[in-house]
């Protein structure tokens, strides 16, 4: 019962929908557990259905806002890793350690995989349903497994293809497959290295076994 401008109590509204809370009245009713944000959860969303058109205070529980936090925190790293694969690409061309194309990239494997450093796959949309790179793709991630090497997945061959740039005849070269290499007598170092075996040692701890890195927008 609450009292009108006459001084005349009056009963308050009661429904499944709106009902009257009583206030809490010592500091341990305070405290958050789970099955009080379960509670708030489910009465938030049974208030929403009960009256759709009216604007509601929405409470999120800890659960969505870690959710929420994790997904940000995964996109920035993303964009971190695609940073570091740029430069990484553009330092290995000039020092002359990208191998680039499927086939040379296969020669390379047989002959010197202990010079592989890197690996990046490419494909888009043409290709995805191209069964013989597929097979080339799942032949050369066991490679990589099998030798401890980094593998990453772009999916942007046109921003890769303007990276490591055209061959002798000014035709863009098949960026399927990219090596970055390292001679194994006098291992090359590079920071954007060291972030990307970091991000995809990462990626392995969370059963990401081929991460997929967006490179920068030009």
């Amino acid at each position: 019962m609450v009292g009108g401008r006459s001084g005349k109590a009056r009963p308050l509204p009661r429904n499944d929908a709106e009902r009257f809370i009583k206030p809490p009245t010592a500091c341990s009713d305070l405290r958050i557990t789970p099955k009080r944000l379960t509670e708030t959860h489910a009465h938030t969303a049974l208030l929403r259905r009960e009256s759709p058109n009216r604007a509601w205070n929405i409470t999120m529980t800890l659960e969505e806002i870690n959710g929420q936090e994790n997904t940000m925190a995964n996109a920035d790293r993303v964009q971190s890793a695609g940073a570091a694969l740029e430069e990484l690409l553009l330092a290995a061309k000039k020092q002359d350690y990208l191998t680039v194309g499927v086939y040379e990239s296969a020669k390379v494997m047989n002959v010197d995989p202990d010079s592989v450093a890197f690996c990046v796959l490419a494909t888009d949309e043409e290709y995805e349903c191209d069964i013989a790179l597929q097979i080339h793709f799942t032949l050369i991630q066991a490679f990589c497994f099998d030798n401890d090497i980094n593998v990453v997945r772009v999916n942007d061959i046109e921003r890769l293809a303007d990276l490591v740039g055209a061959d002798e005849t000014g035709e863009p070269k098949d960026v399927h497959c990219i090596l970055v290499t390292s001679p194994s007598a006098n291992p090359w170092k590079d920071p954007s290295l060291d972030k990307l075996s970091l991000f995809c040692e990462e990626s392995r701890n969370a059963y990401d076994w081929v991460p997929t890195i967006t490179l920068p927008e030009r």
